[in-house]
């Protein structure tokens, strides 16, 4: 009978499935997929929709070579074939082949842009195949096609195709060297025309950029309207972030729009397609009591801006495939913190400035470098704290430090607490402790700058 198990071949992705058949003088049983065991040894968790099965008369049909946009896994009911697989993704690997036999106790899990063919070597065998899309007419136009007899795949069929049953469109299919590449999965940056979205486009040149007023995530039609099929990752770079003015009646509304109701309209999106969705949070989950607020810190917002920061992080947090990057004190390529104490010094002014807020500033290069090293290297799903490395620093601190960059003395910013700075205003209440762990990052490899270079390098170039 054997184990279950599953094993690598030369094409990344590419797994053999072995599977266990339970048989007696009745005949055999088998669990053809099975979820929670199959995904333990490594099969993607690659969410079937539809079940096809293709009867083959006789020995010698021969069908393939198909590319499809993609993942299924192909086993067999009744014979046996030879199985052959080419890897028509762009990259190192396209063309690459991978031949095995197939019968019941054999399945293949094929992944997106592979081609498939297989020959039957029995008469009455039964094809069956889970995809992870539903077919349409429309979707062959996204298929790549690969000749059954290419000379540089070279694939030693047992029965010679002169003698197998092959439909005219696969023999017509073209040969490697004319064979259009299977485009990798697409990735969707809303919001970019942000801070952050600006810095992810300089390291994601080839991302779909979505925003405002081509593309309004709190429309739920609109969102659902997107051809979302082939994007891999949805990075959500948009939020209302106006945290006084979200204190407002219209404001409220405007903020549990964007931060909560299109969040859910794209978690909807990401489930639906199997999409990857990193969502951008913040230290304001937080009501900083805790010095250093660590990921798995239970949400105590204060604020209504606070309060639906959390909310979508809840939403997110319930996709599979899902990364929240809590971040504080963003700055990047647009009106910030560091931008308005540079003016105030150029001007001459003197300002009052907070010092009994905490925290370290996070620069949009970085932010945005985190987010793709997290992509890159498939780091394990689920929260990452980052903001930039160093001193934690009050709103004051970083002011002084700005001033003296600028050549102004630090001693021209006067320190004021939160309730002198707020004396006759209604701001919104924000976190005294703003500062986040950076250890689960690290451990996936990166590590981020620390402040102080950062602040250098951005006042010298941006200022």
């Amino acid at each position: 009978m054997g184990d279950l198990a599953v094993r690598t071949t030369a094409i990344p992705g590419l797994l053999v499935l072995d599977l266990p058949l339970h048989g007696d003088d009745r005949g055999w049983f088998k669990e053809n997929w099975q979820r929670a065991k199959m995904t333990a040894l490594g099969l993607p968790d690659f969410g079937p929709v539809q079940h096809s099965v293709a009867h083959n008369t006789t020995a010698g049909v021969t069908r393939g070579f198909h590319a499809e946009p993609w993942d299924k896994l192909v086993s067999i009911a009744a014979g046996r074939v030879f199985g052959a697989w080419v890897d028509l993704r762009a990259g190192e690997g396209f063309g690459r082949l991978v031949t095995v036999e197939l019968g019941p106790e054999t399945a293949v899990f094929v992944p997106r842009g592979v081609a498939n063919s297989y020959q039957t070597l029995e008469h009455g065998t039964v094809y069956s195949y889970l995809v992870n899309e539903h077919w349409s007419r429309d979707s062959l136009a996204e298929y790549t096609y690969l000749n059954l007899a290419d000379p540089t795949v070279a694939v030693s069929w047992p029965i010679p195709l002169a003698e197998a049953t092959i439909s005219a469109a696969d023999a017509a299919h073209p040969q490697l060297e004319d064979v259009r590449p299977m485009p990798p999965l697409r990735t969707v940056i809303v919001g970019a025309n942000g801070q952050l979205g600006r810095a992810l486009q300089a390291l994601l040149p080839d991302a779909e950029l979505l925003d405002l007023p081509d593309f309004d995530c709190t429309d739920a039609a609109a969102v659902d309207a997107y051809p979302w099929r082939g994007v891999g990752t949805i990075i959500n770079a948009a939020a209302y972030t106006a945290v006084d003015a979200a204190e407002t009646p219209e404001g409220r509304r405007a903020c549990w729009a964007a931060n909560v109701a299109g969040v859910a309209n794209l978690c909807r999106a990401a489930a639906a397609h199997r999409s990857t969705l990193v969502h951008i949070s913040s230290d304001y989950v937080f009501d900083g009591t805790a010095e250093v607020h660590t990921e798995d810190e239970p949400f105590s917002p204060l604020g209504v801006y606070a309060q639906t920061k959390a909310a979508g992080d809840a939403l997110v947090g319930q996709l599979a495939r899902h990364y929240v990057v809590r971040t504080s004190w963003v700055i990047g390529d647009g009106r910030n913190f560091v931008r308005t104490m540079a003016d105030l010094a150029a001007r001459g002014i003197s300002p009052s400035v907070v010092d009994d807020q905490f925290g370290r500033l996070t620069f949009t290069t970085d932010l945005a470098a985190g987010i793709v090293h997290l992509l890159a290297t498939g780091a394990p799903f689920g929260t990452y704290n980052l903001s930039n490395d160093g001193p934690v620093q009050s709103w004051c601190d970083i002011a002084r430090d700005v001033f003296a960059l600028c050549g102004r003395s630090p001693e021209d910013v006067t320190g004021v607490s939160t309730e002198e700075y707020s004396a006759g205003k209604a701001p919104a209440p924000r976190p005294r402790h703003s500062t986040l762990d950076l250890g689960r990052i690290r451990g996936t490899g990166f590590s981020p700058p620390p402040v102080s270079d950062r602040l250098q390098q951005y006042v010298a170039e941006k200022v």
